[in-house]
């Protein structure tokens, strides 16, 4: 009867009588010229009332541009942009460029990417030469987007093979936050009535019924002698919003509890360290660049630790100088500033807890695990950022090989992080010997690296009194976690986004029901 049915309802029903075999909601949202919200939210209460089926034809990406991408179409393409700027001013510098722009990032970035493209050169002094046109695959690239510039979204699978392959590594190389594409994925339902559910007979509008009580209502008593719309006790209300915990809360959580299932120990230390216990017990030179102040954040007050353990911190200076016990190696042949390895900073990787584990004493065999906060001095992207989790795990046994490693670091791979392709590739740590890194390939950003790993070298170890083989590995948990939680951009993992939560959840209860993996 007509007074059961909403108008937004009533529309839809009238629609789908005419095609009794159904239509594509896209294609008949478009037709009834309803806004989509309305639309997506009549067909539910259709749904809901069992009076509609749907079906799945396709899924489908779609691409817009972000915020930042219409300024970047307003603006102009950096590339483009030093480009043009050069040859208006051929003695351009890079620290000019630099100072006549808001974000010097940005433009570094640009030039980073036009110097591996073969198209700019950086001369002494700085100055800039152009030593080739850009590449006809940018060009194409930016033709391409600039057809996002009325705010039609495209869609990625109309697209050519080869236009597919440049959006997409377009999109891995800018990032989300600071890139300019959105990709969106969507799916095309087709709807139809449920066969003998309803009859054209059962339709029929009528403009005076009266929706919800209003306050305006109440005061002018506009509601009297009127006929109301009755609503249904038995359609399902809007699900509330439930407070529970964060998704990659509880991903971490899970990762903490299969460990200890598999028999790891966890392991806890301070996340202020010295560089000694996170470089020097490492055997990381102290001339190395990861100790510069662009790449590690230091402490202003305290400065420095009060006391190093002195029989470990003799070991360690003689095997860093190459005098003394030196277990055999040669060291690095440079003085030793106990005064550096004093400073404090934030811990930059999760290896200083295996080395100060390693120092206490460790069972033999034994297995140990951190998810370790780190810090880092990074440019933040898709793929990076300045404080992340790390999977630090060492494995203390006798017989512990490269080929047991290479087997952990497959685990890891498909059973934490998801990854259908694992790839492997030669690598060098000053703190392990042989070093290795591994990849896995992310459905939209490609192949990407979650860490490096390796057999701690005799200089690390024999220091701290351990005679036996580790293997130790540190992985990026949070691009795991992207892998888990189906998101392209690392940053989304602390997102306060409702929407972005939910397609967490979402994507981590459909991956644990796909692959049936305990994580």
């Amino acid at each position: 009867m007509s007074w059961n049915f909403h108008p937004l309802e009533i529309t839809v029903l009238k629609a789908l009588f005419k095609r009794p075999e159904g239509e594509r909601e896209d294609l008949l949202q478009e037709e009834i010229r309803m806004d989509p919200g309305q639309f997506q939210m009549a067909a539910g209460w259709l749904k809901a009332k069992n009076l509609i089926e749907e079906t799945i034809l396709e899924t489908r990406t779609e691409i817009s541009l972000t915020e930042v991408g219409q300024q970047v179409l307003k603006e102009g393409f950096p590339e483009e942009w030093i480009v043009r700027k050069l040859r208006d001013d051929p003695s351009l510098t890079l620290d000019s460029l630099r100072k006549s722009v808001k974000d010097p990032a940005q433009i570094s970035k640009a030039i980073g990417d036009l110097k591996e493209m073969g198209v700019l050169s950086i001369l002494p002094g700085g100055h800039l030469k152009q030593a080739a046109p850009l590449p006809p695959s940018l060009e194409r690239t930016y033709a391409i987007i600039r057809t996002l510039e009325d705010k039609s979204p495209l869609t990625l699978e109309d697209l050519s093979e080869a236009d597919r392959e440049l959006l997409g590594s377009f999109q891995r190389k800018r990032g989300k936050g600071k890139g300019i594409l959105r990709f969106d994925v969507r799916e095309v339902r087709h709807l139809s009535l449920r066969k003998g559910a309803l009859s054209p007979e059962d339709i029929e509008i009528r403009e005076d019924l009266l929706g919800p009580v209003t306050p305006e209502m109440i005061h002018n008593r506009s509601w009297k002698g009127g006929a109301f719309r009755p609503y249904s006790l038995e359609t399902p209300p809007p699900r509330p919003m439930l407070g529970q915990s964060h998704p990659y809360r509880e991903y971490l959580e899970e990762v903490r509890r299969q460990l200890v299932r598999l028999g790891f120990e966890e392991m806890t230390g301070p996340i202020v360290e010295s560089e000694f216990w996170n470089m020097d017990t490492l055997f990381i030179p102290q001339t190395h660049p990861a100790r510069d102040i662009h790449d590690i954040y230091f402490v202003r007050d305290p400065r420095e630790v009060a006391s190093l353990d002195k029989d470990i911190l003799s070991r360690v200076r003689a095997v860093h100088a190459g005098e003394g016990e030196t277990f055999g190696s040669r060291g690095w042949r440079q003085p030793f500033n106990e005064k550096q390895a004093r400073r404090l900073l934030l811990r930059s990787q999760g290896t200083a807890l295996s080395a100060r584990k390693l120092a206490s004493g460790p069972k033999i065999p034994g297995k140990y695990f951190a998810l370790a906060r780190c810090f880092r001095y990074e440019q933040v992207d898709q793929t990076h950022a300045v404080d992340f989790y790390q999977a630090e795990g060492i494995v203390v046994e006798e017989g512990a090989s490269f080929r047991t490693l290479l087997g952990l670091l497959t685990l890891f791979a498909r059973e934490v992080a998801g990854a259908r392709e694992v790839h492997f590739k030669p690598a060098y740590f000053p703190f392990t010997e042989p070093s290795v890194e591994v990849h896995v390939k992310h459905p939209q950003l490609g192949w990407m690296e979650l860490g490096g790993a390796g057999l701690f070298r005799p200089e690390v170890l024999r220091p701290l009194g351990v005679n036996t083989p580790v293997i130790a590995w540190g992985l990026g948990i949070d691009r795991m976690a992207m892998m888990r939680l189906g998101l392209s951009d690392i940053r989304d993992l602390f997102s306060g986004s409702l929407h972005t939560l939910q397609s967490m959840i979402l994507s981590r209860a459909k991956n644990r029901q796909t692959n049936k993996q305990p994580l």
